[in-house]
C-alpha cells in the first residue's frame, strides 16, 4: 500500500525532477552498498577495460534515474510516454520487416530507459515482452498497469510464456526481451559476456529460430535534463549460425557492441554474472 501511495506521488512529478532525484539517489545507494559499489565498479571495468572515473560517475547517476523514472513511465498515459521519445533512428527496419512478413524479435539489454522502448512499440502495433515478476510483489499490480495497457501485452518467463511468445511469433507480431537477464528457471548456457563466462538465457536464441523471424535490437537513450529519450534500433551485424551457445554467443557480442555506444546508461550493478540455481543444477547434471 505504501509503495503504491510513493509510486503514485512520483509520478505526479515532472521527468526532469525524478532524473534530477534520480541522480542523488544513485550516489546514495553507491554510497550506503559496499556490495553493489563494488560489483558496479568491477563489471563496468571488466568491459571497458579500464577504470574510467567519468564513465563511472555517470553509470552511478544513471542507474538512480532508471530507479526514478519507472513510476512515471508505469503511471503516466501511454501518450504522454510515447510523446517523451524525441527521435527514432533505424525505424525503417521494423517497416522492411513488416513488409517482408513473419514476426519481429526486439531484444532489449539493460542499457538506457528499456521500460520505454515496447510502449513506444506497442504505439504502433502490437507486441508481447517477457517479464519476470519482481522480488517485491507490491510491485507486481504497478507493473502490470505500466506494462499492459494498449497494445502492449505480458507473457511470464516460465512454460505458458513461451508457448505465448512462439505463438505470437508464428502470427506474425512482436514481441520483445532483455536478452542479458539472467535466467532463473529457464535453461541457460555459460556464455562469455564483455571476456567473462555468465549465465546466458538461451531462450532468445531459440526464439530466433522460429520461421520468418526478424531480430532487431533496440535501446532508448537517456537525454539530460528529463528532455526525453532517443529510440535506437539497429539490425545484426552477424548471422546466427551454430548450435545454441554459440548463437547465445553471437547474441552477447551483439549486446556488448550496443552497451559500448553509450556504457554510461548501462547497469552495472546488475549481477550479470551470478550463478543461479538453474546454473548449478546443470553443472551437477555435467559431471553426473
Amino acid at each position: 500500500m505504501l509503495l503504491s501511495l510513493l509510486f503514485k506521488l512520483l509520478a505526479r512529478f515532472p521527468l526532469s525532477w525524478l532524473h534530477r532525484f534520480g541522480a542523488w539517489a544513485g550516489w546514495l545507494a553507491y554510497g550506503l552498498s559496499p556490495s553493489y559499489r563494488s560489483r558496479l565498479r568491477r563489471h563496468l571495468t571488466q568491459a571497458i577495460g579500464r577504470t574510467d572515473a567519468g564513465v563511472l560517475h555517470v553509470a552511478i547517476e544513471e542507474a538512480g534515474k532508471q530507479a526514478l523514472e519507472l513510476p512515471w513511465l508505469w503511471l503516466r498515459p501511454s501518450e504522454e510516454v510515447v510523446a517523451k521519445v524525441v527521435r527514432v533512428e533505424g525505424w525503417a527496419l521494423i517497416e522492411a520487416a513488416q513488409r517482408e512478413g513473419g514476426g519481429i524479435l526486439f531484444m532489449t539489454p539493460h542499457l538506457g530507459c528499456f521500460e520505454i522502448t515496447a510502449q513506444y512499440v506497442a504505439a504502433y502495433m502490437p507486441i508481447t515482452v517477457l517479464y519476470r515478476p519482481p522480488r517485491n510483489a507490491a510491485l507486481e499490480p504497478l507493473m502490470q498497469a505500466g506494462r499492459v495497457r494498449g497494445q502492449m501485452r505480458t507473457a511470464p518467463a516460465d512454460l505458458s510464456g513461451v508457448r505465448t511468445l512462439v505463438k505470437t511469433l508464428r502470427s506474425r507480431e512482436a514481441i520483445g526481451m532483455l536478452p542479458d537477464q539472467v535466467p532463473g528457471a529457464g535453461e541457460g548456457a555459460w556464455v562469455d559476456f564483455f571476456g567473462r563466462p555468465a549465465w546466458t538465457m538461451t531462450l532468445a536464441a531459440r526464439l530466433a529460430e522460429v520461421k520468418g523471424v526478424h531480430v532487431i535490437y533496440c535501446w532508448a537513450e537517456r537525454l539530460p535534463r528529463g528532455e526525453g529519450y532517443i529510440f535506437r534500433l539497429s539490425g545484426p551485424t552477424e548471422t546466427l549460425t551454430g548450435d545454441v551457445e554459440a548463437r547465445c554467443a553471437t547474441m552477447n557480442r551483439e549486446i556488448e557492441r550496443l552497451i559500448l555506444q553509450c556504457p554510461g546508461q548501462y547497469i552495472w550493478g546488475y549481477n550479470r554474472y551470478k550463478k543461479p540455481r538453474a546454473a548449478r543444477q546443470a553443472a551437477v547434471g555435467q559431471e553426473a
